[in-house]
């Protein structure tokens, strides 16, 4: 192949920020090198990006990565880009409307893909429609490989490979500190979550299709708790936390249990958010999102003014590069020591872990989808005996990703 990564999607918002991330870590490729190149709809764009990442890394050999013109409305020039690559970098979003014509791309002509999607419709649409295609060429897809949901699937998994026992249950609850210019989103996550609120039966006929059957319960059953309570674990109030995580973490447990006979872990999320002021305003927004993507008007509305409907929390312009932001994702498990039998009396061990990272949307992700990235290109010996579409955690949990996350910032311990 000519090139061990191709960023598709490389002019757009986030995928700004994995072509700096890649340009950093050509050293970290096979061998020490890696060969890549951006991908897109618009040569200029994408040279201008070029010409920024290497003025901001001081990098002048940035200018002349090789550039692909594809457009994932031209199957022909997708399947040409596919062609070329180890791994395709899928960084075009909503995934909900441009997601399935890359995997189809990568599916039929060879590549692995990487996203960084936020959606469950989308990411197990693809375990449904691909799983089976891709098991049998060889193509590992593997979704959600940015913010969501690494930190969650992976500490899932770093926290039962910590505990001295059989690891039962665990509770995520995810805590944010903004830098002084604020905090603010890009509205491309504020859409996917209206278009999710949107289609939530589409999602629930889609999982029937799957005709799983539920999840053997190990030890007691966790409390799901109250749609706002105080959380002594974070000191402020809580509410839980209604993204991609539970789905995926969940995906990865049936995976543990059905290809690996491994004992699965009941997750509950939940994100901190503050004070009573932030708790009005909260409820103000959620009364006005929940009643708006009832209709098409409605949702029209939120997309268009994102700022307004959401306190200036998201914003069509996203963060700036100076919010010194982070996050801390603290997990609280229980579970049988070592020498307890799982099927007599109480979980009787607790444990406590932390991953913490710095902005979530232009560091974090970014950082997170190269590194999955890498370890695909240099460990592909333990990852799943087949290909097919995988979560984070079932892709990489026999890898060391962690201990690469760890390296660039994105940190796992135990407290």
């Amino acid at each position: 192949m000519p090139y061990h990564i191709i960023i598709f999607g490389g002019s757009g918002f986030t995928g700004q920020y994995v072509v700096e991330e890649v340009a950093r870590t050509v050293s970290e490729g096979p061998s020490g090198t890696l060969r890549w190149a951006v991908a897109g709809r618009s040569k200029a764009k994408l040279e201008k990006v070029l010409e920024q990442a290497a003025g901001a890394l001081s990098k002048p050999e940035l200018r002349t990565v090789d550039i692909i013109v594809s457009d994932v409305k031209e199957p022909d020039s997708l399947a040409a880009m596919c062609k070329q690559a180890v791994i395709v970098l899928n960084c075009v979003g909503p995934y909900r409307f441009y997601g399935e014509p890359v995997v189809k791309a990568c599916v039929e002509n060879g590549a692995h893909c990487l996203d960084i999607s936020g959606e469950p419709q989308f990411l197990e649409g693809m375990q449904l429609n691909y799983h089976s295609e891709a098991a049998k060429k060889g193509v590992y897809i593997v979704g959600s490989c940015g913010f969501d949901s690494i930190p969650a699937d992976m500490g899932v998994l770093y926290t039962r490979d910590q505990f001295r026992g059989t690891l039962t249950a665990v509770e995520s609850f995810l805590t944010a500190s903004a830098g002084p210019e604020g905090a603010s989103v890009h509205d491309g996550t504020w859409q996917s979550a209206i278009y999710a609120a949107a289609n939530g039966a589409s999602l629930r006929s889609l999982r029937r299709k799957f005709k799983y059957q539920p999840l053997p319960v190990v030890g007691a059953k966790i409390k799901r708790r109250s749609a706002l309570f105080y959380s002594n674990e974070v000191q402020q109030y809580a509410v839980p936390f209604m993204v991609t995580d539970p789905s995926v973490v969940k995906r990865t447990q049936r995976f543990l249990a059905e290809e690996q006979q491994e004992s699965p872990v009941q997750y509950g999320a939940y994100v901190g958010v503050g004070g009573v002021g932030n708790i009005i305003k909260m409820l103000v927004a959620g009364m006005m999102f929940m009643l708006l993507t009832k209709f098409n008007f409605g949702c029209n509305l939120l997309i268009k003014y994102p700022e307004f409907f959401s306190f200036g929390l998201f914003t069509k312009a996203g963060p700036t590069k100076s919010q010194d932001a982070s996050f801390q994702f603290a997990f609280y498990g229980e579970g049988y020591t070592e020498g307890k039998d799982p099927s007599q009396g109480k979980p009787d061990g607790k444990i406590r872990t932390l991953v913490q990272g710095p902005e979530a949307v232009y560091v974090a992700t970014p950082i997170a989808m190269v590194q999955a990235a890498l370890t695909i290109l240099n460990e592909p010996n333990v990852l799943p005996r087949t290909g097919g579409v995988y979560t984070p955690g079932a892709a990489f949990g026999k890898t060391t990703l962690i201990d690469r996350l760890h390296k660039h910032g994105i940190q796992f311990s135990v407290k």
